[in-house]
């Protein structure tokens, strides 16, 4: 996830059907977390600790070059269309039936009347491109419905007007949604109906320019036939059956794949793989588990009071984060930025979701990072990309040593709070291997406690326990003196090592009989 912040002037267009000079000129100031098919805008209030231009991000190959180059180009050309005093809340990039054409979905609010909202379809005539023209103008009514259409993308429905849209991947599906999800709420809030609100929607109806073949597609009601109920079939019993595999299987590819370079109908490809059965009936339910894992995981867990586990998503939510009274961050990815680093504490363990990472290593800081939080009195979110796999094993690690938990407790405690929990292979090793060492540790501990209390009960005097100790020692080698208490007290020291050598002959049995005692307890320990 990169960001990015732009400037932008701040000239106010006063009548809805101003035009559209075609322009980059600045207005306010917009910051933009930039994510594979998707560009989110960060709201105002989220913005503190951001800097003033381009934030360099830490991004893997996947991620990098071209294709963040590409999205910011976009970016430019898209904000060019609005109107200055509109923003663009989200982008999502759509599939296209043209293998060149370039299509994203804009979520559009404006300053004046902040409850309402509307849809913008964008044309780009190529990747490469930096001109765009307006497709689609949709507003969102307080009566506007959106559904999943069980083909991998959902329809929108604002009064009469019905228009289906699939994003690329399934992380922008659920980005989009939870946007639209909102955009509705405020209507409603709002009372948004038509007549009564959007005029400034007006302005972009009368600049929609793309071609027909563009109009077209945006018009087309390809898909909705898959939302339609199977009549026939298979028995109930049967299918529930295969939900339940459909359930088990779908959370073990939504934890393995990149969700950002994944889309529906491909895991419902993986899924028939898996399973050997056709799909076809099981899209609606397909979609909405896919939906619901994906809850889960938006979402930071509360694994205890004052510990949350949690994706970059979370991390990059300030809202939430202050919700959550979060004051430290510990980000455990090679790839993901620091979003606020003026605005929270953060650790960094720049570490890849391989299973040759050594993250064994870190766990002792890390433990300390979380303990220095929760004496501070605020929270903590632990996150990797997806919180699933370094992020949890770094928790589970901590939960190991702080509660006193074994390997099994601890797992079960994460999952139960978050189910789609995972450690890759290395990492469990990794835990099995810390497991041992705590244990170890512990029973070093319990040992050393246990012979350190059968020498404090034996009743003997302060000499007699100097003089058995004195024995088995070495002599000792004097070393310079730090401090001129030292010196002063010598001829005290000598006079008590006197006092000490002349013991009468019951004092001298009563010590060996004390040091065979500790050499006892010193082989017992030794063989422990």
């Amino acid at each position: 996830m990169a960001l990015l912040t732009l400037h932008r002037t701040q000239s106010i267009c006063t009548t809805p059907d101003e035009p559209i000079p075609r322009r980059g000129r600045l207005q306010k100031r917009e910051s933009f977390a930039l994510v594979k098919g998707a560009v989110l805008l960060v709201e105002e209030g989220e913005r503190e600790g951001l800097h003033e231009e381009t934030v360099p991000s830490l991004l893997g190959p996947r991620q990098g070059g071209r294709a963040s180059d590409t999205q910011r180009r976009h970016l430019h050309a898209m904000i060019s269309l609005l109107r200055p005093e509109d923003t663009v809340k989200l982008a999502v990039r759509l599939e296209s039936v043209s293998p060149v054409r370039v299509r994203y979905l804009l979520i559009v609010g404006t300053l004046i009347k902040k409850q309402e909202s509307l849809l913008l379809g964008i044309d780009f005539p190529g990747l490469n491109s930096d001109e765009c023209t307006i497709g689609l103008v949709l507003p969102i009514w307080s009566d506007t419905q959106v559904y999943l259409d069980g083909d991998g993308g959902f329809s929108v429905t604002s009064a009469v007007v019905t228009r289906i849209f699939k994003p690329v991947s399934i992380q922008t599906m659920w980005s989009v949604l939870q946007a639209l999800h909102g955009c509705c709420e405020r209507a409603v809030r709002g009372a948004v109906i038509p007549g009564c609100g959007l005029e400034w929607a007006q302005h972009y109806r009368e600049n929609v320019e793309s071609d027909q073949h563009c109009l077209n597609e945006w018009a087309a009601m390809t898909g909705l036939e898959s939302v339609r109920k199977d009549t026939g079939g298979r028995s109930s019993s049967n299918r529930e059956s295969v939900e339940r595999e459909i359930k088990a299987q779908l959370r073990d590819i939504m934890r393995t794949e990149d969700l950002e370079n994944i889309t529906s109908k491909q895991v419902r490809k993986a899924l028939e793989s898996k399973i050997g059965i056709d799909m076809k009936d099981y899209k609606e339910y397909i979609d909405n588990e896919m939906m619901v894992t994906m809850a889960q995981m938006d979402k930071p867990s509360r694994i205890l009071d004052y510990l949350y586990l949690g994706s970059e998503w979370n991390a990059a939510n300030f809202e939430e984060l202050q919700k959550n009274n979060v004051g430290y961050i510990l980000n455990v990815t090679m790839e993901i930025d620091n979003f606020f680093p003026e605005s929270f504490t953060y650790m960094n363990i720049r570490v890849y979701d391989v299973e040759a990472t050594n993250l064994l290593s870190h766990w002792n800081n890390t433990y300390m990072f979380i303990s220095e939080a929760r004496k501070s009195g605020q929270a903590i979110l632990v996150h990797c990309k997806m919180g699933v796999s370094r992020s949890a094993s770094t928790v589970i690690a901590y939960l190991m040593k702080q509660q006193g938990w074994t390997l099994d407790q601890a797992l079960n405690h994460v999952r139960e709070r978050r189910p789609i929990v995972q450690p890759n292979e290395g990492f469990l090793k990794q835990l099995h291997t810390y497991s041992g060492i705590l244990n170890a540790s512990v029973h070093f501990s319990v040992i050393s406690t246990e012979i350190h209390s059968k020498h404090c009960i034996v009743p003997c005097s302060k000499q007699r326990h100097s003089a058995l100790w004195r024995r088995k020692s070495k002599p000792e080698v004097r070393q310079p003196s730090v401090h001129n208490e030292a010196a002063a007290g010598s001829e005290h020291e000598q006079k008590e090592e006197e006092d000490e050598d002349s013991e009468s002959p019951e004092e001298e049995s009563s010590n060996e009989e004390e040091e065979r005692d500790v050499r006892k307890c010193h082989i017992t320990f030794k063989f422990d």
